[in-house]
């Protein structure tokens, strides 16, 4: 495995357990459905500017999509039940899964931002400033 597939697969792993993607020690989540401001191990900044989490949104209406195809093919064709069953079912997982995976929409996307370009720390003497540089 190459250098960079390790960074990818550690930086993966650490999303998937809610983890901060640039140290991996504190989580990103403080509540249910509350994200942390920043990571207070490293300082990486994590919630960021109006409209940066769009892309988390988009993986999980993406995500909640590919998973309703895969429920409704599984049902049918291997359960066999009504349609009005499956559509039923369906809808249940449609209201669930979003709200199930919210956390992890957000980690993904911190990650895939990390990955990208790094992620700027916070700079607690300014409020409301971020410092500039991004360490990877």
């Amino acid at each position: 495995m190459s250098v960079n597939t390790r960074a990818i697969v550690k930086v993966l792993w650490r999303s998937l357990r809610l983890l901060c993607p640039a140290c991996g020690e504190a989580s990103i989540a403080r509540g249910p459905f509350r994200v942390r401001h920043h990571c207070p191990n490293c300082r990486s900044l994590f919630k960021r500017e109006e409209g940066f989490f769009v892309g988390a949104i988009l993986a999980n209406v993406m995500t909640t999509e590919f998973v309703i195809l895969i429920a409704c093919l599984i049902w049918l064709t291997l359960i066999g039940s009504s349609y009005e069953t499956v559509l039923a079912g369906l809808f249940i997982l449609a209201l669930l899964f979003p709200v199930l995976f919210y956390h992890h929409s957000w980690s993904l996307w911190l990650g895939f931002d990390f990955l990208v370009e790094g992620l700027p720390r916070y700079d607690e003497t300014i409020p409301g400033k971020r410092i500039q540089n991004r360490e990877q």
